[in-house]
């Protein structure tokens, strides 16, 4: 079957959008489903200019959203017209799935990073040559062939336009909260890097109940928007040192938890000196930048925490409907940070995106698509 889909040929080229990529036949697990919109991830960028790599030329995109065409033969809990939103892939049978932590999975890489399907075929070709995919799916396409346990079932009246980042973006900074970190009420956090992870967590946190919910950021705009989200108070970084003014606010003392955004060493280093005694920072951005900071003096003395999160322990098919139902109560109020491109217009989102001008690009790839048939 031939599709659509935005490549990227060698490290640090724009994407190229063809249609003529050869797409793999549905397998038994697999599920077929026609794409409507995706969203651009700053992991898609890291991984286009090389900061990461799958091998190229790749096709990239993970917060994808769309309609099942075709399911396989073993395929249980979906059907042809079921909307779902993407997600990675974990197998369900190691150790770790079994705990019910999939994103630890023994063979996360494997399925996800390695450029090929879950079984080591291609999922695309182009003149019967390799093209890397992404998370054993890749959603700047036309029409995708996945995993069952790649998708996330959505009711109808979700709209799939706005969904897709919900299985990345949106559930990494609010998994990062609820699932990582979990503030008790009453305790606070700071968030540094307003962007689409940010913000998430940023809700999440005044979901939880935390009295202090602190947005850092340069971009007044992006401010303005975390206020308007839910954020007790806002700080510009670049008039004044965010350090102290989070201690002014927590009466001296720091905050609990913070989370980092930016992968910047000197924003990450902010975020361990904003921890109160015994706080802890999540460090959940992808960045080839490296964090040095004194283990006795920083962590030891007192009793800090530093922290790696890959997906947030999230378990999409839970996490995913749970901020749905947020959404419809008015708590988490994700379409603020989005921004519709034509998907021919990938690069001037992307570029969009890079340079902080829009938080969430969403790449609408089926026009006609209409929300709630």
């Amino acid at each position: 079957m031939k599709i659509k889909a935005a490549v990227v040929e060698k490290m640090g080229d724009p994407f190229v959008i063809k249609d003529d990529i050869d797409l793999h036949e549905v397998g038994p697990t697999d599920v077929q489903v026609h794409m409507v919109a995706s969203g651009i991830c700053h992991s898609d960028e890291a991984i286009r200019k090389g900061d990461a790599s799958l091998g190229y030329p790749v096709i990239l995109g993970h917060e994808g959203a769309g309609i099942i065409e075709k399911v396989g033969s073993e395929v249980q809990n979906l059907k042809p017209g079921d909307h779902v939103v993407m997600a990675f892939y974990a197998d369900g049978l190691c150790d770790k799935c079994l705990q019910g932590i999939p994103t630890q999975c023994r063979n996360y890489a494997k399925y996800n990073l390695s450029g090929t399907r879950f079984d080591g075929d291609d999922h695309f070709q182009e003149n019967g040559k390799h093209i890397s995919d992404m998370f054993n799916q890749s959603s700047f396409t036309t029409t995708i062939v996945t995993n069952e346990r790649n998708c996330v079932k959505v009711d109808k009246d979700v709209d799939l336009r706005k969904a897709g980042p919900l299985g990345c973006g949106y559930i990494t900074g609010s998994g990062t909260v609820f699932n990582t970190l979990k503030p008790r009420p009453g305790q606070t956090i700071a968030v540094f890097g307003t962007g689409a992870v940010g913000l998430a967590a940023m809700m999440a946190g005044k979901i939880s109940g935390c009295t202090k919910v602190i947005a850092v950021d340069i971009v007044p705009s992006r401010l303005k928007l975390a206020k308007e989200l839910g954020a007790t108070d806002a700080i510009n970084s670049k008039e004044e040192d965010p350090v102290k003014k989070i201690q002014e606010l927590t009466d001296g003392y720091g905050v609990d938890y913070t989370v980092d955004t930016t992968g910047l060493p000197a924003v990450m280093k902010q975020a361990i000196d904003a921890l109160a005694q015994g706080g802890t920072e999540a460090a959940i951005a992808v960045t080839p930048h490296n964090l040095e900071f004194s283990t006795w003096n920083d962590l030891c003395t007192s009793d800090r925490k530093i922290i790696g999160v890959n997906m947030v322990d999230a378990i999409p098919q839970i996490d995913v409907p749970r901020l749905l139902k947020f959404n419809k109560l008015g708590m988490f109020d994700y379409q603020k940070t989005e921004k519709f491109y034509d998907f021919e217009d990938i690069n001037e989102a992307n570029h969009a995106s890079v340079i902080g001008e829009t938080i969430k690009p969403v790449l609408i790839i089926d026009k006609d698509y209409k929300p709630g048939e």
